[in-house]
């Protein structure tokens, strides 16, 4: 009889809680190729996007696209902070000409780059209505990004002058710590 009524309570406590989610009216859903494991950090800059389409092609380019535009402008931004605090904190001859060399090279650095992507997660869904989703997570390394800027930076026959790649890579590091700790991770 005891184990009857621990089961009956049991059985209704569940029930209870089934309907207060229920009454909230929200649904868990899992997002794919996001969490934790796919965030930016201070070594790899990381992007993850969904692209939907009722063409299994069309859904991988659109999710592919914006995962890049998201990889680009995070990249863009933490290296303008990079330049701007490296060239102000060098007394070079021309800093105005010496941070717009700066940028147009590691445009450069980080067009080239962005071509060679990681994809570290992807998976493809159909929806009840027939569309396709395609999930993404993309990185790039740091390391790698700074070590192609160097190479090119190096080679700037007006740069090489005033350039130094020590301290040029600690306020990289620095930046990458700093666009971490923004995002809270």
């Amino acid at each position: 009889m005891l184990i009857a009524v621990v089961a009956l309570l049991i059985i209704s406590g569940c029930k209870s809680k089934e309907k207060a989610v229920k009454e909230s009216g929200e649904t868990l859903i899992e997002v794919y190729c996001s969490g934790p494991e796919f965030f930016a950090n201070a070594e790899y800059f990381r992007a993850n996007q969904v692209g939907e389409s009722v063409d299994q092609a069309t859904a991988k380019k659109k999710a592919f696209s914006n995962a890049r535009a998201d990889l680009a402008s995070s990249v863009e931004t933490t290296i303008k902070g990079v330049i701007d605090n490296y060239v102000n904190s060098r007394e070079l001859n021309n800093v105005e000409e010496a941070e717009e060399r700066f940028e147009s090279l590691t445009r450069e650095v980080i067009n080239q780059k962005l071509t060679g992507v990681k994809t570290i997660c992807e998976k493809t869904t159909k929806t009840d209505d027939g569309k396709y989703k395609t999930y993404v997570a993309i990185e790039l390394a740091g390391d790698e990004l700074m070590n192609a800027m160097n190479d090119r930076l190096s080679k700037d026959a007006k740069l090489k002058i005033d350039y130094d790649y020590e301290q040029f890579k600690k306020t990289f590091d620095e930046e990458m710590k700093k666009f971490e700790e923004e995002r809270g991770y």
